[in-house]
């Protein structure tokens, strides 16, 4: 689906927003000491940023991602974890917002996403497995995917 075949459900504001705050998460995966992939999430409500994360270790922990064989150590949080726990330890609700996230979200991930009340997930890279998108869309959550190269905007 085009650009222009979106404008009827979205409206070109709401497009040119879940581009921008796409880019941001973009620009904030670069925080990311992971080598093999860098991920940034940012959670979005009421056109306020509330919360943002990137993949990587726990805080206190070395920020070293993967191990001597390029393989990602087993408690690298995801940038969508990072966001949710984030906002949870805030003063504000992820209830109804969107979360933009440059990767597709895992399984797991995609358990938090649901619990946490986003109702909308926008996102610009499909990773090889889809069984978190399949979960979030079984929970009837919004999800648009742009990609930012060939200015494609689809809901999924």
């Amino acid at each position: 689906m085009a650009d222009n075949d979106c404008i009827k459900p979205y409206g070109e504001k709401q497009i040119a927003f879940d581009k921008r705050y796409l880019e941001m998460a973009l620009i904030w995966a670069k925080n990311s000491y992971c080598k093999r992939r860098q991920v940034g999430a940012l959670i979005v409500k009421g056109k306020m940023i509330i919360s943002d994360g990137y993949n990587g270790t726990p805080s206190g922990f070395e920020n070293v991602c993967e191990d001597e064989n390029n393989v990602t150590k087993p408690y690298v949080l995801h940038a969508e974890a990072n966001a949710i726990t984030k906002v949870a330890k805030s003063n504000n609700s992820s209830e109804n917002s969107t979360l933009y996230v440059t990767s597709s979200p895992c399984l797991e991930c995609a358990k938090l996403i649901i619990q946490s009340g986003i109702k909308r997930v926008v996102y610009c890279d499909k990773y090889r497995l889809t069984d978190g998108l399949d979960l979030l869309k079984r929970a009837g959550i919004e999800i648009v995917y742009i990609d930012t190269e060939n200015d494609i905007y689809e809901q999924q």
